[in-house]
């Protein structure tokens, strides 16, 4: 009997080591193909990105360079003119390309833009795009009149190649950020319009990526100040990762 218990002890802590180490080597898999993901994306300034790979994916292009590579895929979070740049979009935007935006900014490019197709989204919506997938989550403001919930701005979760990453657009830290799961996490931090870097730290803590990465700085509103706080205030907690501004010069 005494046998059979230490044979079963054995059995249930080998068990458990093999479950922490395929836990461990998915983690790190994971941070892998985040690290990666990072290599590919661009920021472009203020709340403006685009991201390489199978497919070239913008999200909110604005003052973009003459020459800017051309889209597959363009997201609009909504209608503010640093956002949507209907110039900016006709310069990346090919036959071939398929916009998402929120309802208001759809209707404004549709007749001004010739792509493949222009397509709206509410918070709560979902689409796959050639095995990307999409969803479309709030993004509004709580303590200033900016960005009103009701008008349904949106934010992205966008998964490509097993990493999801979360374009935030432009908002305050809210509840429904406890229901996203992402590997990357682009949260505006200046305040004034948006989230300080306190309140994005905060927003940061609640989805738990893998990287948090700052934006919606540097033009308009904040600065390289808002970034630093930020990454200062997840030190040790989130692993934050603070973009060079890519110019296209």
């Amino acid at each position: 009997m005494g046998r059979r218990r230490r044979r079963s002890r054995r059995f249930r802590s080998l068990k458990l080591a093999a479950a922490i180490f395929a836990v461990s080597v998915a983690a790190s898999a994971a941070q892998e193909r985040s690290d990666n993901m990072l290599e590919k994306l661009h920021w472009l300034g203020h709340a403006s990105f685009r991201l390489d790979g199978p497919k070239a994916i913008y999200f909110d292009p604005w003052k973009l360079a003459k020459d800017a590579k051309k889209a597959d895929i363009i997201f609009v979070t909504h209608d503010h003119f640093d956002h949507l740049s209907v110039d900016d979009i006709k310069r990346i935007t090919t036959k071939e390309t398929i916009i998402i935006a929120d309802s208001s900014s759809a209707k404004q490019i549709k007749g001004k833009v010739d792509a493949k197709e222009i397509k709206a989204m509410s918070p709560g919506d979902s689409v796959e795009i050639d095995g990307i997938k999409v969803s479309a989550v709030p993004s509004y403001n709580t303590n200033k009149t900016f960005h009103p919930k009701a008008e349904k701005k949106v934010g992205y979760i966008v998964t490509v190649g097993g990493i999801s990453i979360y374009h935030a657009g432009d908002t305050d830290f809210i509840p429904e950020m406890k229901d996203i799961k992402c590997g990357i996490t682009l949260l505006p931090v200046s305040g004034t319009y948006v989230m300080t870097s306190t309140e994005a730290a905060e927003a940061a803590l609640t989805i738990k990526p893998k990287i948090a990465i700052p934006m919606h700085y540097g033009d308009i509103v904040g600065s390289d100040r808002d970034a630093e706080a930020f990454r200062e205030a997840l030190k040790g907690k989130v692993e934050v990762r603070i973009l060079k501004h890519d110019k296209q010069e």
